[in-house]
């Protein structure tokens, strides 16, 4: 076996990419988008289709041109999700705009009208994630949505803190971001690299799952954005782990062993002491302590807000 059929028999892989022949190619159980890809789609003559009809759903459903360009947006987001749900047979994720991040209200709203978009077309709810960020507004966001049977993917995960309060409102799911937290570490510290083992990245990810295991947390731990092939190993037989194309195939190309490192009946051993989150300013205090997770967040949002804004200006000309 190859060691993407070994990662494949002990922990669910997802598909880090919005190109629906990678997608076929690799055949993921899952899939999931953000707003670069959708700018990068949106760039794209491949994909032209998707956004002309975008553009033309929201001009008829909307008489204000802001109104129709916000439409849009989340059409455009769930043109390409329609299209991943036709190549795999697990969950698609498709993010609110990242600009929403401090607003509860406007997030659950943006929410619910993907969601009510995805089941006018055939899509049920039960097979696609909300993404909304890790902020505590996103996260009580969560928490309503789930009220409503509408299940989120939280992501831009840097911290416990974010973890605990994520599992602690019921998410389906988070996205820990491995390869930035190693990032931001490295920069700091002044260093080139770590050891597989000492990945500031894959500590966080694995002390987060060892922390679910021990108190009976269901949310769902899903590994992101990877830097090297040596962060996915060192993760392997967490929850689940969306991967690039490229290190996708570069697992296809070796059939070294690939054993299991995290075990959900050793993980539950930890001993890690319960954290109360479910109020604010806890919350905000323990996240403000993670100098990593209060920077990565700030700049991931700043980031996918930008690549909405170019999404924004391309669509404009159209409506």
């Amino acid at each position: 076996m190859d060691q993407l059929a070994q990662l494949k028999a002990i922990t669910v892989v997802s598909a880090d990419t919005a190109d629906l022949d990678a997608v076929e190619a690799l055949k993921p159980q899952d899939a999931t988008t953000n707003p670069t890809f959708i700018a990068a789609i949106a760039s794209s003559p491949k994909y032209a289709s998707l956004v002309e009809e975008a553009a033309t759903y929201a001009k008829e459903k909307c008489e204000k041109k802001s109104d129709a360009l916000e439409l849009a947006l989340d059409r455009l987001a769930v043109n390409l999700g329609k299209e991943l749900a036709k190549r795999v047979p697990g969950f698609v994720s498709t993010e609110v705009d990242a600009r929403q991040s401090f607003s509860i209200e406007r997030t659950v709203q943006r929410a619910k009208r993907i969601i009510d978009m995805y089941e006018a077309d055939g899509i049920p709810r039960d097979r696609v994630l909300i993404k909304v960020a890790g902020t505590w507004e996103g996260i009580q966001a969560a928490k309503q949505l789930k009220g409503e049977n509408i299940q989120c993917n939280i992501t831009l995960i840097f911290s416990l803190a974010q973890a605990i309060a994520s599992a602690q409102v019921g998410a389906m799911l988070i996205s820990p971001f491995v390869g930035r937290m190693m990032d931001w570490h490295k920069k700091t510290l002044g260093v080139d690299s770590f050891a597989p083992a000492e990945d500031p990245g894959v500590v966080s990810v694995a002390r987060i799952y060892a922390y679910y295991k021990t108190h009976g947390y269901n949310t769902i731990v899903m590994g992101a954005s990877f830097r090297n092939l040596d962060e996915i190993k060192e993760l392997a037989g967490v929850d689940r782990l969306t991967v690039s194309p490229k290190l996708l195939e570069e697992l296809q190309k070796s059939t070294q062993p690939l054993p299991r490192k995290l075990e959900p009946s050793i993980a539950a051993q930890s001993g890690d002491e319960f954290i109360d989150l479910s109020e604010e300013a806890a919350f905000r205090w323990m996240l403000n302590e993670d100098a990593c997770a209060t920077e990565k967040l700030a700049e991931g949002i700043r980031a996918f807000a930008a690549d909405t804004i170019k999404v924004e200006k391309q669509l404009l000309d159209m409506l």
